[in-house]
């Protein structure tokens, strides 16, 4: 008698790095995304600048207790995310927020951080790259910092001509807010 070949986990790679902006509106909208899909496996992935936001923002204990071990980047390669990715352990990789050194990084091709390797890595083995750039459009925005108090950021041109790089590359979807992360989810994984 033959076993019934197992299926696959349905797993996606979470990259947070250092932006502040929108942080927890995405950790909100994960939260959401994680009972849409409570079969999908989300691993969080924090680059250095990520791990020292969330915790400013006070959000290390709701990303450890709703998505399990938080991975913390020590270099490139450490944690191994790129090779997981590339080997398909990952349906996906999400970077969200993504700061605008990690957006130039992966549209110069720079893999020198956690992430934007990974993503690099990724997009050679055609695993296709979800990015939420904090600098997505030119001029004013405005922002929360963790005590509440608005700060006002400009976005500049030179940000924004790395977002069009991405955005003209193969397997990258550039994403404008939070509230597209669920289109994501729901492209690869169907309703719930």
């Amino acid at each position: 008698m033959f076993e019934m070949e197992e299926k696959k986990k349905k797993r996606v790679a979470w990259g947070i790095t250092g932006s502040g902006d929108r942080l927890p509106e995405t950790v909100d909208v994960m939260l959401e995304v994680k009972k849409e899909f409570p079969d999908v496996e989300i691993a969080v992935y924090l680059s250095k600048a990520g791990a020292q936001v969330v915790k400013y923002y006070k959000l290390m204990d709701t990303l450890k207790e709703n998505f399990g071990a938080v991975r913390v980047e020590i270099d490139a390669n450490t944690p191994f995310l790129a090779g997981q990715i590339q080997v398909g352990r990952y349906e996906f990789l999400l970077i969200a927020p993504a700061t605008s050194n990690t957006v130039a990084k992966i549209a110069m091709g720079i893999a020198d951080s956690l992430l934007a390797n990974a993503a690099i890595m990724g997009l050679k083995a055609y695993v296709p790259l979800y990015i939420m750039p904090s600098d997505y459009k030119e001029g004013e925005v405005i922002t929360k910092l963790p005590d509440g108090r608005d700060l006002r950021l400009r976005v500049r041109k030179e940000d924004v001509e790395h977002v069009r790089k991405l955005a003209q590359m193969d397997g990258v979807t550039i994403l404008e807010k939070p509230e597209d992360i669920p289109k994501v989810f729901r492209k690869h994984f169907g309703k719930s």
